[in-house]
């Protein structure tokens, strides 16, 4: 069976990619080793954070400009429910430290709305959260949450919408090209076209081996807790989403109290290499041991019950930026993945630019920095 474009995984980034293309008239199947909108790869645990002030790199700021756009307007026109809310967001760290201080040069380097917070001033406005003394924070006012099953769900309604033909339950085994066509086997047959999108997250190493990227899969815990005193600190209407860096081998990040969820709190990177296929997906005491450790210090009034944990995986590139490129050997491939643990609020935007290079061969926005050929060496 031949179509224009197949897609290859539909999480985040390829149900967007499914979506961008049908929408703009392509024959395309998606397929999809799990069930629809499932929490295996890494867009499980409830909640992401979308925000504008970005640490990792300047160059990410027009990329998300875009995605704030895109999102409403995906949710208006899936009827799927809130895909996200705007609670601003919170980056703390020390002078130096890689949050603090990426986060205030994307936001001057953009002109982004800002302000920045002594320890002081920060423990006023913000008694969710305790400050050391050498500490300082910036307030970024466009930051928020995404619930990550809706936002997928509508990427996936709306590719059917347009004539995307998905496949759920159906592993793919493999893909080789010839002169004609690409094709892609799966565990129910094979398929043709002309363009193939990877997004396959944490399985992208085995279906590229012949790439030999240097990708490390991370398993990563999340927990969600009961408050033991003062609740309405914790309330979206007064705490943020934040992330706070400790020092180079610790930050911790986590969202607001959300109806029927308590407090969700997780250490940003420090997981141990897992395989997506063998991953252990239960949440042990080893696990949260540095997040209660993290909270008896900085949250105190935070650490109660826990509620809740999911485990998840970040598919990390040694620079810890994303891929979104062609194969170098073949242009009829892009490679739309893998985010290294903050890829989520993009999915959007990167689903379109996934789009532009499957159809047009290129994309208006600066994405040289996530190239392939930065690992060439």
């Amino acid at each position: 069976m031949s179509f224009e474009v197949i897609v290859v995984g539909l999480g985040a980034m390829g149900s967007a990619a499914a979506y961008q293309l049908a929408s703009r008239g392509a024959h395309v199947l998606g397929i999809e080793a799990f069930g629809r909108a499932h929490e295996l790869g890494s867009s499980g645990g409830l909640t992401r954070i979308i925000r504008l002030a970005y640490f990792e790199h300047p160059d990410y700021v027009p990329l998300l400009r875009a995605a704030w756009d895109l999102w409403p307007q995906i949710e208006a026109e899936a009827g799927t429910g809130v895909l996200q809310q705007v609670t601003g967001g919170l980056y703390i760290g020390r002078r130096g430290s890689a949050v603090l201080d990426g986060s205030l040069k994307s936001a001057l380097a953009h002109g982004l709305d800002h302000e920045m917070l002594d320890a002081d001033e920060a423990r006023r406005r913000f008694p969710a959260l305790q400050f050391d003394d050498d500490m300082a924070a910036l307030h970024d006012p466009l930051a928020g949450i995404l619930f990550p099953d809706k936002c997928i769900e509508g990427h996936l309604t709306l590719a059917e919408r347009h004539g995307a033909e998905l496949h759920f339950e159906e592993r793919v085994t493999g893909w080789s090209s010839d002169d004609s066509a690409v094709s892609v086997t799966t565990d129910r047959g094979t398929y043709s076209a002309g363009r193939v999108v990877i997004a396959a997250g944490a399985w992208l190493p085995k279906l590229v081996p012949e790439l030999g990227l240097p990708l490390r899969v991370e398993r990563n815990a999340l927990f969600w807790y009961q408050p033991v005193a003062q609740p309405e600190y914790f309330e979206a209407s007064r705490l943020p989403v934040w992330i706070m860096e400790l020092d180079d081998d610790y930050a911790f990040y986590g969202f607001p109290a959300l109806p029927g969820q308590g407090v969700k709190v997780a250490r940003h990177h420090g997981g141990r290499t897992a395989d997506p296929d063998t991953i252990d997906r239960d949440a042990t005491a080893e696990d949260e041991r540095p997040v209660r450790d993290y909270m008896a210090r900085y949250m105190p009034l935070a650490s109660g019950a826990r509620l809740d944990s999911r485990v998840c995986m970040y598919t990390n590139t040694p620079d810890f930026h994303f891929i979104l490129d062609f194969h170098p050997g073949d242009e009829r491939v892009v490679i739309a993945s893998p985010c290294s643990g903050h890829g989520f609020k993009f999915s959007n935007v990167i689903g379109s630019i996934a789009a532009d290079l499957a159809l047009n061969g290129r994309t208006n926005f600066e994405i040289g920095f996530l190239s392939i050929a930065r690992f060439a060496s």
